[in-house]
């Protein structure tokens, strides 16, 4: 698994997960998934997330 696949991955899991808790534990898991997607278009243009990071050091291969 690459980085982008693992990115990926992370994503759609954290955007699962926060639609789930927002509807059968508190609204305000909601605004974590903002914080994702606002995450998502934000290194769309600059290029750079703070998961890439993390699995850059986890030894994850960029290709």
């Amino acid at each position: 698994m690459t980085q982008n696949e693992a990115l990926r991955a992370i994503a759609g899991i954290f955007v699962l997960l926060g639609l789930a808790l927002g509807y059968w534990v508190n609204p305000a898991w909601y605004l974590f998934v903002a914080f994702v997607a606002l995450n998502l278009f934000q290194s769309a243009f600059t290029k750079w997330c703070p998961m890439m990071a993390i699995l850059s050091r986890l030894g994850l291969p960029k290709v």
